[in-house]
């Protein structure tokens, strides 16, 4: 018995040494490869930062070139517009339309030509215009006193104001320009108004304002019309009577 217990005793610590050896190699080579592992993981990171740096600032250039060129269309494209500021000329009775006054401004081409705005190319605009007018209201002295107590026996006033367009497709000549109205509009006053201003009293002031989208062409001529005896009516302080296109 003791020599088979001998035996047995023996053959541990043998055992033992054979497992420690062979599992020695095992650890190193897991430490080899989890470094070697670490290192490539570090290369790939690296490698994604440079191509990651390269790419977002070879991105960020390219959208930088597009933003300047995009500026500099927008700088070279100006936007056609044209505001113009109206007064009453008692010499020629007509209403004149200014430039280089006020809110004056003209761009993209279009401009003033004898009075009348004229269209540089085709497209859609937007053609607006007002007049403002200071009527005076007063009573027929016909008529008795019960019929003066009638609001209704004001005398009414009918104000109007219309934007003409001629156009070189309607085939007329310089001389014979036949214009057709695209905007017209009409008020009626009066109603007495008491201002504490005595020059003020007994009049109706309004405005009469008009305005709409139209597809022009280019050559287009557009003028304002509106009927002599409300010229001298016509109130034109700053910002009260203009007429004005800007393309769409």
């Amino acid at each position: 018995m003791k020599g088979d217990n001998a035996v047995l005793l023996d053959m541990g610590p043998t055992d033992r040494e054979d497992v420690t050896v062979t599992r020695e190699p095992s650890t190193h080579s897991w430490k080899r490869t989890g470094a070697l592992l670490a290192i490539t993981m570090c290369f790939a990171a690296a490698a994604s930062i440079f191509f990651t740096f390269h790419y977002k600032e070879h991105h960020h250039d390219a959208e930088a070139d597009d933003l300047r060129h995009t500026l500099r269309q927008i700088s070279r494209t100006v936007r056609a517009a044209i505001h113009l500021e109206g007064e009453y000329n008692k010499n020629l009775e007509k209403l004149e339309w200014n430039q280089g006054v006020d809110q004056y401004h003209a761009e993209g081409g279009l401009t003033l030509d004898h009075n009348e705005i004229v269209i540089p190319r085709s497209g859609l605009y937007f053609v607006y215009s007002q007049a403002s007018f200071r009527v005076s209201c007063h009573l027929d002295q016909h008529l008795d006193d019960e019929d003066i107590l009638d609001s209704a026996a004001r005398k009414m006033v009918h104000v109007s104001h219309a934007v003409k367009l001629w156009s070189p497709s309607y085939g007329n000549t310089e001389e014979d320009k036949n214009y057709e109205t695209i905007l017209h509009s009409v008020r009626t006053g009066c109603e007495k108004k008491a201002s504490g201003n005595p020059e003020d009293d007994d009049k109706w002031f309004g405005s009469v304002y008009m305005g709409a989208v139209f597809n022009l062409h280019r050559g287009d001529r557009l003028k304002t019309v509106m009927d002599k005896k409300f010229l001298p009516l016509l109130d034109d302080k700053s910002g009260r009577t203009f007429f004005g296109v800007f393309a769409l």
